[in-house]
């Protein structure tokens, strides 16, 4: 269906906008798409609740000379959100002026300079009505003045390209950008783009909590189902909503109308409430506003002449003080305000009245009511010919995760619409994306290698010199977890709140330090294997991840907060078989969040990551330095990371962070003396170091731990029982004695079951014979038959499908 898209293109005369035509062929000047360049800019922008109070908009423009007056053009002396920018000469013509640019910042020898004045007029916000449903939802987030200028430059017309390394803020920034221009162009239509679900789910999620009403929000495609929320946002769940809404409202009419004693059948279809509205509810309106206008001297006149008191006497708050005309007055425009929402709303219902099938009624409502429409590059492609037969346009194109889409990908969604008498109604074109992560997967190597079909338009618009906004404040890990990617890109620095929160300045509970490489020597003397081609295993890093994942819960780590990565998809089938054997017979232990390859988990983060790297013998994929960026980045607390050190420290493209890695020592260094999830030792102070020799010695202390959650269980249903606070027969002390340790009916054997009453773990994991593991014991091991070679030389090409978590899945020979 995407190629019948590809060839429809071939042979129509529709072309990308005038302003974006240069730019796309690769000619002319790069930056002429820049809105600066645009002839009908917004010259004031409403920006809303983007600045959270005086404060936070002169953070944003140090530059500017801020002047903040009212309505009226007189100074304002407290000046509180929202703002409303006259955009200065200077921010008009030339887009490196955009707050965040540090070439822009006064220096020392500006000093004498004089400042350009910013205009900012302050304003107090319309009472939005009596009852907490009619307040506005608020940001919360303080936008860097970064992302302040790509909120700028994405709310005026053009070609808005945004870099957003890991953790920056990319969807905060889109989500902001898509609340601005909602509530400054409320006719236009923004059609929103992502590569994956998630990515979309995540977007829809954040825009739920900005003030732009759910019914103009509509979520095309199959993973809507996954979204977070008890609304459904597809078009057959926004129908069905709008009929529900529908109903609420006319019997809201209904009471409206039995208030004002007049007959009740006025709620009886959308119709006949249009002509209430207007005869009866408007003329009383006009009628109150007249009066006051000869009676603004008496205080009390707006709460006892109001016509709709009786309505809004539920409200949970007296609405009128009696006190002074002016509040009272405002109060009652915000009754007013409700009540013309309401009307407005049954307006909008009117045509699911007139239309009776569900079809027309969803085509009706993406065509026309639904103000933001998501999809995802997939389903643009394989619905474009359905969108241009039912008519549907758009003013503005945004789309998240662009590096990661094809090129054609890219265009196909710039073209769901005809164009209107030989122009093309597409305004704005707003690219979100890192290039320095994974690019399209383009699974022909020919296609990939050679015809370069790997690059996304995003990346070659910053190849081709494009301006583009980076944003450079991360917000999602450690500083010292940061470290390991951020020389990968310009100036990336942290958010004050990763260095001032708490959660920031604790160690992780049982480890000596937040990130660690870890050596991994031959198991059994393998290291990786592959049973099929391209499909790597290494069974040794699949059994010491698992053990450090149990180690972790056994601490009281929550399951969800721990992903196992992995670069190869063989890896991960196996790491989740050995789950399935040491995990699952113990529900206090259980399944991570997930386990996945890196590919995969791109767009995803997680509090602590535990990744595998596999390889032995050739460093493989990982050399593509943006698929190490990705592992490295998915981790807000704790990243360690399993992997051949001789191997992966020689490789030349890694040095950077592998250099980095190694500074600590490359056994796992656990502090023994903390046995809860939550300490308060210091992320840099270590603590007690115990390194542990090898895997053998890791699984000694699992079980340990194990048989000590056991015996503590143990003696809490046996102090339960004496109290007399359980089932004193025998059976119930042994059903009790199960609850929250292991269901004795998962149990596969009798012989299982046993050993778990008699406080035999049995064998959660391979132990050694000995009670300790030596170090000798270990420089055994580690010398095994495969030694890696110089991982500069003789790696195999190797297909994208590796991580891609298509290839089927291969038995695995795990028992010795």
């Amino acid at each position: 269906s995407s190629d019948l898209s590809i060839r429809d293109l071939m042979n129509e005369t529709c072309i990308v906008p005038d302003w974006l035509h240069n730019i796309f062929l690769g000619y002319g000047n790069p930056s002429a798409a820049q809105w600066t360049n645009m002839p009908d800019l917004l010259e004031t922008v409403d920006f809303k609740d983007t600045f959270l109070d005086a404060d936070h908009l002169k953070e944003s423009f140090p530059e500017y000379q801020i002047s903040f007056v009212n309505p009226d053009g007189s100074e304002s002396l407290h000046p509180q959100s929202p703002f409303r920018i006259r955009l200065p000469k200077t921010l008009k013509t030339n887009a490196q002026a955009l707050p965040g640019n540090k070439s822009n910042l006064p220096t020392d020898s500006d000093a004498n300079t004089v400042q350009e004045r910013l205009v900012v007029e302050t304003y107090v916000p319309p009472d939005p009505g009596p009852y907490p449903q009619d307040k506005p939802k608020q940001n919360t987030v303080r936008f860097t003045p970064t992302q302040i200028g790509a909120i700028i430059s994405g709310v005026q017309p053009g070609l808005t390209m945004v870099v957003g390394p890991p953790g920056t803020g990319k969807t905060d920034t889109a989500v902001q950008i898509l609340n601005v221009l909602y509530h400054n162009c409320p006719s236009q239509r923004t059609l929103i783009i992502t590569h994956s679900n998630q990515a979309l789910n995540d977007l829809f999620e954040k825009i739920m909590e900005r003030d732009v009403p759910a019914r103009y929000l509509l979520r095309l495609g199959q993973g809507e189902q996954e979204l977070a929320t008890d609304l459904d946002f597809s078009r057959q769940g926004r129908v069905n909503a709008m009929l529900v809404r529908r109903l609420e409202l006319l019997s809201e009419v209904e009471r409206l109308a039995r208030s004002l004693q007049l007959p009740e059948d006025v709620g009886y279809t959308c119709e006949t409430a249009g002509y209430f509205w207007l005869l009866h509810v408007y003329s009383r309106w006009e009628q109150f506003l007249a009066a006051c206008a000869d009676n603004k001297d008496k205080p009390t006149f707006v709460r006892d002449r109001f016509p709709f008191k009786e309505f809004f006497s539920n409200a949970p708050q007296p609405i009128f003080t009696g006190e002074s005309f002016d509040k009272d007055m405002r109060a009652a425009k915000g009754c007013f305000r409700h009540l013309k929402t309401m009307f407005q709303e049954l307006e909008e219902c009117r045509a699911f009245e007139l239309l009776k099938s569900t079809v027309d009624r969803s085509n009706y409502l993406m065509t026309k009511q639904a103000k933001i429409v998501a999809m995802t590059c997939t389903h643009a492609a394989l619905k474009r010919k359905d969108f241009l037969q039912l008519g549907f346009k758009y003013d503005n194109l945004l789309m998240e995760e662009s590096a990661q889409i094809l090129e054609i990908e890219t265009f196909i969604p710039m073209l769901l619409q005809r164009q209107e008498d030989g122009y093309a109604r597409l305004k704005r074109c707003i690219l979100i994306g890192d290039h320095h992560q994974l690019p399209p997967v383009v699974k022909n190597m020919a296609f990939q290698k050679y015809s370069h079909m790997d690059q996304s338009l995003f990346t070659r618009f910053v190849r081709l010199g494009i301006p583009y906004i980076e944003l450079n404040a991360q917000g999602r890990a450690r500083p010292s977890i940061a470290k390991l990617y951020n020389w990968r890109y310009r100036e990336l620095g942290d958010l004050p709140y990763v260095k001032q929160e708490a959660i920031f300045q604790r160690a992780n509970a049982g480890f000596s330090y937040d990130y660690q490489l870890l050596d991994v020597p031959d198991y059994h003397g393998r290291g990786e294997t592959a049973p099929s081609p391209w499909f790597y295993q290494n069974e040794g890093e699949a059994e010491y991840i698992v053990s450090v994942y149990m180690y972790m819960r056994l601490l009281g780590y929550p399951a969800n907060k721990i992903s196992i990565l992995t670069t190869y998809n063989g890896q991960k089938l196996l790491i989740r078989d050995v789950i399935s054997r040491r995990c699952a017979p113990y529900d206090f232990i259980g399944p991570p969040s997930k386990v996945t390859t890196v590919d995969k988990f791109q767009g995803q983060q997680n509090d602590f990551i535990l990744l595998s790297l596999v390889r032995t013998r050739f460093v493989g994929h990982l050399r593509d330095v943006r698929r190490l960026i990705v592992a490295m980045s998915r981790a807000r607390l704790g990243l360690y990371v399993f992997c051949r050190r001789s191997l992966f420290e020689q490789c030349y493209e890694l040095q950077p962070t592998f250099q980095r890695l190694l500074q600590r020592p490359d056994r796992l260094a656990l502090n023994l003396s903390e046995n809860m999830p939550f300490t308060d030792r210091h992320v840099e102070d270590t603590g007690p170091i115990y390194l542990v020799s090898g895997l053998e010695e890791m699984g000694n202390i699992v079980n340990a731990k194990m048989h000590q959650v056991y015996q503590a269980r143990m003696s809490q249903q046996y102090n339960q029982f004496y109290r007399g606070q359980i089932d004193t027969s025998t059976n119930g002390i042994l059903q009790q004695s199960q609850q929250g340790f292991a269901s004795v009916d998962d149990m596969d054997t009798e012989t299982e079951r046993s050993e778990l009453q008699n406080g035999d773990v049995g064998e959660a994991l391979p132990v050694s014979n000995s009670e300790e593991t030596t170090d000798t014991e270990v420089k055994n091991d580690q010398n095994g038959d495969v030694k890696p070679e110089n991982c500069m030389e003789g790696d195999k090409e190797e297909s994208n499908a590796q991580a891609d978590g298509d290839l089927a899945p291969v038995p695995t020979n795990m028992e010795e």
